[in-house]
Parts: C-alpha cells; sequence; structure tokens
C-alpha cells in the first residue's frame, strides 16, 4: 500500500510512542493478517510497503518491525529489500525486527547468512519442533516440543549470520525460527499469523509482550479522541466540509465522527446515482433525518451517471467514470453551497478504509507503480488528479469491525452498523456487462432485496457478511407461468468475513428439518 499516505495518516501520539508496531509489506497474501493479529492483541499496528524509502517513516519509532512473508525469492532480479538505511533506522529506534518467511530470509541474507533454493521445499502443514533450551519466542516450557505450523517456502536459510542460533526446526530439519537477542533480531520460516498455525498468535504474544515490552493500550475510544483531534487541527475554524454519504457503515461512521469534531460545518450530500438498491433512497434519506440527525441534501444524479455509464462493460472504467462523476457532483453541490454560506469548502469525507487502500496498490517488486491491482475504489484509485477538494478519509487506517465499534462508541444506530457493505459504484458492479441495456438495473434490483428480505426472515442477516445478487450477461431458458422464456441468468452469493479481506461462502449448518 501507499506507505507515505499511510504514516501521514497515522496520528501523532502513535508515532512517537513505544506501543507501535511497524509491518513492511513484501507482496503475501497473509500481511493483512499480520496487521489485524497485532491489533487483535491490544496493538496499533501500521503496515506500509517494505521498499518505501526511510523518509516515509520519518518521526515513527516502532517498538517492533515485522518483516512480511512474499512470493519472492531473495535471489531474483528485482526482489524487493528494505530500504538503504533501515537497519541503523530499527537500531536508533531500539526496535526489535520479525522476519517472517520471505522476510527471515531477507533478514538472513542482509546480515551476511546465507540463503539457497531448499532440498525440502515445504508447502502447507508442517510440524516444528523447539530445538533451543532458552528461546524468547518460545519460552522454556516449549522446549522439545512439536507444533504445527503453516509452511510456504522454496529457499531455506543455510548459513546463519554472525550472532544468530536456531531455535525451531521442521521435522523435515529446515531451519524454522532464530534469534539473535542481543541485537533484537527475530526470524519465523512459517506463518505464525494464519489460522492453520494454532499457536501462531502465541508465539506473537510472546514476541510483543515478553520480548518487545510492549502494552496492550490501543483503544477504539483512543482512536475516537485522536481523529477528533486531527480533524479539529486540520480544518481551520471558519472552513466548512462536506460529506458524502452513501448510507453504508463506512460513510455513516465517518460523517459522525467529522460532525462531532467540528459541528455544523459539515455538510452532508447523498448522491443517487441510478445505480442504488430497492429502494435505497428513500430509506436511508429518512433514517439520516430521524436517527442521525445529520443536515443532508440529497442531488437526484441518476441520469447523468448512466448517460456516462452507457455502452461501457469494463468494470475498472466503470468505477473510474463513477469516481469522476461523484466529484463532479460534489464540486457542483460545493459551488451551490458556496453561494448560500458564502465561503466555498475545503474538504471532502470520505469512509475510506483500510482495506480499500490495500487493494488499491501493487505488490512490492512489481516494478510497477500500480500493478495487480485489485480493484481501483471510486474513493481510492478512481479520483481525478485535478479534484478541487482537499480529503479527509478519518477511517482509512481502520478495518470494517474496528470502524462498527468507533460507530457503536459515536451512538450510530445498530441498523447502521449491521449493515451488509455495499460497493461505491454500487450495482455497476453487479452487473456484468451495459447497466443501461435493457431493464438489468430494475431486474436486480427485485432479485436483491427478495433475496436480502428472505435471509433477514431466515434469521440469517447478521451471520452472513454480505449477501447480493449479480446480473450476468448469460441468457438461459426458463419457465414462466405456461410460457418457456429466454432470459438472463441472475446469481445470488453469501459470504463470511471478519475484515473484508478474506472471505469464504456462507454454509449453513442449521439442522434440517
Amino acid at each position: 500500500m501507499g506507505s507515505t499516505a499511510a504514516a501521514s495518516s497515522l496520528p501523532a501520539s502513535a508515532g512517537s510512542g513505544e506501543n507501535l508496531v511497524l509491518i513492511l509489506d513484501y507482496g503475501s497474501q497473509y500481511t493483512h493478517l499480520i496487521t489485524r493479529r497485532v491489533r487483535q492483541l491490544g496493538v496499533l499496528s501500521l503496515c506500509v510497503s517494505g521498499t518505501a524509502p526511510l523518509a516515509a517513516l520519518e518521526g515513527l519509532r516502532p517498538r517492533a518491525i515485522v518483516l512480511s512473508g512474499g512470493p519472492h525469492s531473495v535471489h531474483a532480479t528485482g526482489a524487493p529489500t528494505f530500504p538503504e538505511g533501515f537497519l541503523d533506522f530499527a537500531d536508533g529506534a531500539g526496535a526489535h525486527v520479525l522476519g517472517v518467511c520471505y522476510g527471515m530470509q531477507l533478514l538472513v541474507q542482509s546480515l551476511g547468512g546465507a540463503v539457497e533454493p531448499g532440498e525440502r521445499q515445504e508447502y502447507g502443514k508442517m510440524d516444528v519442533e523447539v530445538t533451543a533450551p532458552s528461546s524468547a519466542l518460545y519460552g522454556e516450557a516449549e522446549t522439545g516440543k512439536r507444533q504445527t505450523v503453516w509452511m510456504s517456502h522454496g529457499d531455506e536459510v543455510v548459513k546463519l549470520p554472525k550472532g544468530f542460533e536456531v531455535v525451531a526446526r521442521s521435522v523435515q530439519g529446515a531451519v524454522a525460527a532464530i534469534e539473535n537477542q542481543e541485537n533484537r533480531f527475530y526470524g519465523l520460516q512459517y506463518h505464525p499469523e494464519v489460522t492453520h498455525s494454532p499457536q501462531g498468535m502465541e508465539t506473537l504474544r510472546r514476541f510483543l509482550f515478553d520480548v518487545c515490552g510492549i502494552k496492550a493500550d490501543w483503544k477504539m475510544q483512543d482512536v475516537l479522541d485522536e481523529e477528533i483531534k486531527t480533524i479539529q487541527s486540520m480544518v481551520g475554524p471558519d472552513e466548512h466540509v462536506i460529506c458524502a454519504l452513501s448510507g453504508g457503515v463506512d460513510s455513516t461512521v465517518a460523517a459522525t465522527l467529522v460532525h462531532k469534531a467540528i459541528g455544523d460545518r459539515l455538510h452532508c450530500v447523498f448522491v443517487d446515482n441510478g445505480l442504488l438498491r430497492y429502494k435505497e433512497r428513500e430509506r436511508v434519506m429518512s433514517t439520516f433525518e430521524s436517527d442521525l440527525h445529520l443536515p443532508v441534501t440529497c442531488v437526484d444524479a441518476s441520469e447523468q451517471f448512466l448517460s456516462k455509464l452507457k455502452g461501457v462493460e469494463d468494470p475498472e472504467q466503470k468505477r473510474k467514470i463513477i469516481g469522476r462523476e461523484f466529484i463532479a457532483v460534489f464540486d457542483d453541490f460545493a459551488h451551490k453551497l458556496e453561494q448560500k454560506i458564502g465561503k466555498r469548502p475545503e474538504y471532502l469525507v470520505q469512509g475510506t478504509l483500510y482495506p480499500d487502500v490495500i487493494e488499491s496498490c501493487p505488490p512490492p517488486g512489481s516494478g510497477r507503480t500500480h500493478s495487480h491491482t485489485i480493484k481501483s475504489h471510486h474513493n481510492v484509485g478512481g479520483l481525478p488528479k485535478d479534484m478541487k477538494l482537499k480529503l479527509i478519509e478519518p477511517l482509512k487506517l481502520l478495518f470494517k469491525d474496528e470502524v462498527r465499534k468507533l460507530g457503536s462508541i459515536l451512538n450510530v444506530p445498530d441498523s447502521f452498523l449491521k449493515r451488509h457493505p455495499f460497493p461505491g459504484p454500487g450495482l455497476a458492479v453487479r452487473v456484468l456487462g451495459d447497466v443501461t441495456k435493457g431493464n438489468a438495473l430494475d431486474t436486480l434490483r427485485q432479485v436483491d432485496e427478495i433475496f436480502v428480505q428472505a435471509i433477514k426472515d431466515a434469521g440469517l442477516y447478521d451471520k452472513i457478511w454480505q449477501a447480493f445478487a449479480v446480473f450476468l450477461p448469460v441468457q438461459t431458458v426458463g419457465v414462466q407461468g405456461d410460457q418457456r422464456t429466454h432470459s438472463n441468468a441472475v446469481v445470488l452469493r453469501a459470504i463470511t468475513s471478519e475484515d473484508g479481506m478474506t472471505a469464504d461462502w456462507y454454509q449453513d449448518r442449521c439442522k434440517k428439518t
């Protein structure tokens, strides 16, 4: 992810304190899980690109630094590495460094050890045995014991740098964990952050609390207090802010937070872009007024959006177009507001979350500035460079479940906090193909409404992370009444997740009657 942006968004107290964990991302699909696991232990963690220049970390004094795994070999041309001067930075900060998988191999190679293609390539579940009599990562009680871990490596450490010792090996004999306690360097060849390593959380806990001496003092109330201070220092006493409300959890919590910080100088706008769910506009506006008491202006821009989307089939192009049109609407709203209050708003509030930032940036080592993007968000990758409004993104370092906790502190109604996520581009990304063709949008709205209501009636809504329908550009044969039909197919999906970064299909384990 964009490390400079992430680092600059960190509350000042976190950067200067002793309880920050910095995670350098080298492209592993599990990197976000390290961030999540550390936060679950009550410690603030910040994930930045592993190849970011040291200038991006200026002002940060982490107590611990984790080098993540990655898909690369340390021998490959262009393989990512930490920035020049990193080891001095870590030493100056007094930080303990933990390398995970690729991160361990990178640490070993950089300090004078040797990493070679492994004779014992290890993937999947593997038992490791703690071999050292006194290991900081495992403790004396684990000596001689085995635990199951998740391996994913083709290279292996064959020579340790000076001052290191092997503290655990796999049952195949490969180095599984190393330590240099004097210089505060540690390494795990496996992934402690995944659930397939059952004792991994305990190892992370020992590293953070016993080895690094970090305190579990990161709480949502602290996040709220810090964000309010940040917003108040950013927005001048006479400046005004507009906020785009979608009716979802993220924008609602963001608006409530900013409103708490600056009061009536926040002006909310709800845009009907023609891509909303069934009766979404009426339902959302009613809730904003009756429950949240936020001053919201509704703008009907459906014709504007749909005319620009006509004939467009590529989902990435749809996202970019929608992003541009949103900003155009906000700029127009800001201009009209200026005429009304005599002062042009300077800022735009968005409910950008940490997964949005992660998914919109390329992996380290790709050699490109924006490749392998999972998706371009209308509030991250789709914003025009000439946008006149400056951004306020108070949630950009939080995951969805953390946003819900923050919303609860802010007294946002449960009905909002428990809403399933809805994409910023709306139904445009749930209609595969041209959204303006035929009756695709109306059909999808009705199907989606029936599907979600059925889930609620069955008492399953809160057990499912996200349930939705997708309109396919594929026609199939069916029977309607006494006649044969040939029309488009619609797919129903229901998934489970904790943080919106990984997901699985929902499995109803209820007993059949």
